[in-house]
């Protein structure tokens, strides 16, 4: 089990099928080279990609669950809930991402619309222009548009002018309720993770409401080592998972060279103490060898 819980596992990437640059078998063959063991495709309310990503791992030797990113409001905040090893051709759960889909045209209209009161013209039509999936125009395209048109002079720049709460290019949207996200994860075979928790803007009352729900609507994990983490903050969530009795996951969060923080494969260890998510899967992994068994 110990081999089992030291594996290089990636489970939180994107792909051009939802707000990533590159499609699911170039995401495959850069996990590869990263080293990573075990990939999880996550792309944002879609679930598109998982065939193609899963054959490509499957090809690389890279073992895989299929997953996703699913968007849902709380007190407020957009939170994410990754579901993994899901079922991709679950019935119920593209149906209720499709509906998410649905609702994020309007609000990338929107978007276009407020940033122009502001003298950014064209930024949906330029959005639309990066997104690979029309369904999913997304915050992220967005940002590229502008980092292009030189608005910018990065991703993370366009947000913290423009993309947050209150800035012109902001719009609100009301997701998914986090119980009926989580009853799709867990009726589509899935284990319900909570993505990135030190992202959310929430005070340590609020925060301690979160948790308590996710793990009251059936929550297995929460994503401890990612790549929107500081080392203290996966101290933090490691603990946080102790104390709600939840396992520790690891993801990337990747999107696009040169603009995320951290490539697939290059993530420390989960904090000592955690129990991996992965570990639900350690029938089917046994084959693996751990990183250091394999220096």
């Amino acid at each position: 089990m110990q081999a089992v819980h030291l594996l290089n596992a990636d489970l939180h990437c994107h792909s051009v099928h939802s707000d990533g640059s590159l499609p699911p078998d170039e995401l495959a063959r850069l996990a590869h080279a990263g080293g990573v063991q075990l990939w999880s495709l996550t792309d944002h309310d879609e679930l598109a990609g998982q065939h193609a990503a899963r054959a490509a791992a499957q090809a690389l030797g890279i073992a895989y669950v299929c997953g996703v990113e699913v968007s849902v409001s709380f007190l407020g905040e957009t939170v994410h809930v990754l579901g993994l090893d899901v079922d991709p051709d679950h019935p119920e759960l593209n149906a209720g991402l499709a509906r998410l889909r649905a609702g994020r045209e309007q609000r990338a209209r929107d978007m276009g619309e407020s940033l122009a009161r502001v003298g950014i013209h064209g930024a949906y039509e330029g959005a639309r222009r990066y997104a690979g999936n029309p369904d999913l125009v997304s915050r992220t395209h967005f940002a590229r548009f502008l980092v292009e048109h030189g608005h910018c002079a990065s991703v993370h720049e366009v947000f913290q002018r423009y993309l947050k709460e209150g800035l012109p290019g902001f719009v609100p949207h009301r997701w998914a309720a986090l119980g009926e996200a989580m009853q799709w994860i867990r009726d589509a075979g899935g284990l319900p993770v909570l993505a990135h928790p030190a992202r959310y803007r929430f005070s340590p009352t609020e925060e301690w409401a979160l948790f308590h729900e996710f793990v009251g609507h059936g929550g297995v994990g929460v994503e401890v080592t990612c790549g929107a983490h500081f080392p203290e903050e996966a101290q933090r969530y490691a603990a946080t998972a102790q104390e709600f009795g939840l396992l520790a996951s690891r993801g990337s969060d990747f999107h696009a060279p040169g603009e995320s923080r951290v490539a697939p494969g290059q993530l420390p260890d989960l904090p000592g103490g955690c129990t991996a998510v992965w570990t639900r899967w350690a029938d089917r992994l046994q084959h693996l060898r751990s990183p250091a068994e394999l220096t």
